[in-house]
């Protein structure tokens, strides 16, 4: 049995990655593909827990100790669900991956984007996806669509806006230094524009 697909979504918070993940697993299950989508933090039950403590607002961790508890919940993940999937063959959909705690943590909180990725890799194990979708916004757009879902802000999305301004300046800096991984889609489109974008960046795979 040949190894599965691992695609991964990026974007700053609003870049509309949920709304990508979805309406991707559905396209592909369409085609008769072997679809699973996941999400992180989360995706297996100790990740979830995880996904909780440093959403809530009201949780106080350090900004080391934060990017420790993400690299664990990746850790999990990626033993638990992701390794076992690929092995049988399925193409993952995975809305975030070790890029957002390098755009995160390491540009938006300053810890070091190399920092991060050496902490990454011994989690993951140095899984890397097969293709990574970057839904690039303004970040003050972002911002807006987050605030216009009603729901109260978690604890990343309270941040001021130069704080997703370095994570967006990150996002592109990956991107320019891993094109062949990281294509970088206009987030500013209508979902289904955003969908086709998408479609046709990881039609090799398929």
């Amino acid at each position: 049995m040949s190894r599965g697909r691992l695609v991964t979504i990026e974007g700053v918070d609003g870049a509309g990655k949920t709304t990508l993940a979805q309406a991707l697993d559905s396209a592909l299950r369409e085609r008769g593909v072997e679809a699973r989508l996941l999400r992180e933090p989360g995706g297996v039950p100790a990740a979830e827990q995880i996904r909780e403590l440093v959403k809530n607002p009201e949780s106080r961790i350090g900004t080391r100790a934060e990017a420790l508890l993400y690299a664990a919940a990746r850790a999990q993940l990626v033993e638990e669900a992701l390794e076992p999937l690929l092995a049988e063959g399925a193409f993952v959909v995975l809305d975030r991956f070790v890029d957002s705690s390098l755009a995160y943590q390491g540009a938006g909180r300053g810890l070091g984007i190399d920092e991060i990725k050496a902490i990454n890799d011994f989690a993951t194990g140095g899984l890397t996806p097969d293709r990574t979708l970057l839904l690039a916004v303004d970040p003050v757009l972002g911002r807006a669509r987050s605030h216009e879902r009603g729901a109260p802000l978690d604890r990343l999305e309270q941040q001021p806006g130069d704080f997703f301004d370095r994570i967006a300046s990150a996002y592109a800096q990956l991107a320019r230094a891993d094109p062949e991984r990281i294509r970088t889609i206009d987030a500013s489109l209508e979902p289904p524009l955003v969908l086709d974008a998408a479609l046709a960046a990881i039609a090799d795979l398929i």
